[in-house]
């Protein structure tokens, strides 16, 4: 194990860099036994608690896993290890709003497909029931954040493919999470919530349809039109 010593204001980041090389470069295998928190601060040159700080931050996105009495292990690469590291930047990273909105254009338009293609009667019941509550809540001026949510959730789900909905779900509820003032001033502008309402019912129409061309078409716009509008509202000195 060739560790470097760390130079850097944010230690424990870079200690996770190192190890995380050392995973994905095959010096560090599944079962592989981790040095101890002493030997690890020793050869990097840090603090015991940035260590520790690491090695926490390691095992929340799955990487590793601490057994009382043995050590610490390199865990089996799953799906978890692979979403926990992309929900952990998401959440870490202000820089990374556009291409946040890039990726969900990139997903969601091939979901959008994917859906047209294998969605079942009952999946698009739901997603038809989404859509009521979007003009429901057009109708009463009610902000349609929670309804347009779980469209889009329904859509994952009728695509059928669990590593895609899990993905989605991630950088949905980062989303959320980040762009919440942005999505609410969105809904607030006079004349947006009539066209998004407009506008998922022509992707529920593909869906429903069966026409997983035009699924994608109609998502693929939407979302540029979304994505145009909420950066024109977005603080990025925030």
């Amino acid at each position: 194990m060739d560790f470097k010593p760390i130079k850097t204001k944010k230690i424990y980041e870079e200690i996770v860099e190192q190890i995380r090389h050392l995973i994905n470069s095959g010096n560090l295998a599944p079962g592989d036994k981790l040095l101890s928190e002493r030997e690890l601060s020793e050869q990097l040159k840090v603090s015991r608690a940035s260590v520790r700080e690491a090695l926490s931050a390691l095992e929340i996105m799955g990487l590793i896993e601490v057994r009382p009495g043995e050590g610490t292990f390199i865990r089996q690469t799953t799906v978890d290890s692979i979403i926990g590291p992309l929900a952990l930047i998401l959440s870490i990273e202000k820089d990374t709003v556009m291409e946040l909105l890039e990726v969900r254009k990139i997903l969601e338009v091939e979901t959008a497909g994917l859906a047209a293609e294998r969605g079942t009667p009952e999946e698009i019941e739901i997603m038809g029931e989404s859509l009521k509550q979007m003009k429901l809540d057009l109708e009463q001026n009610k902000l349609g954040e929670e309804a347009d949510h779980k469209f889009h959730f329904a859509i994952a789900v009728a695509a059928h493919n669990s590593i895609l909905l899990r993905l989605m779900n991630t950088i949905s509820d980062t989303m959320k999470q980040s762009l919440r003032t942005s999505r609410q001033r969105l809904y607030l502008t006079p004349g947006t919530p009539e066209r998004l309402y407009k506008e998922h019912k022509g992707i529920y129409d593909a869906i429903a349809a069966s026409n997983p061309r035009l699924a994608r078409e109609r998502m693929y716009d939407h979302l540029l039109g979304v994505e145009k509008q909420m950066m024109e509202t977005i603080d990025f000195n925030k």
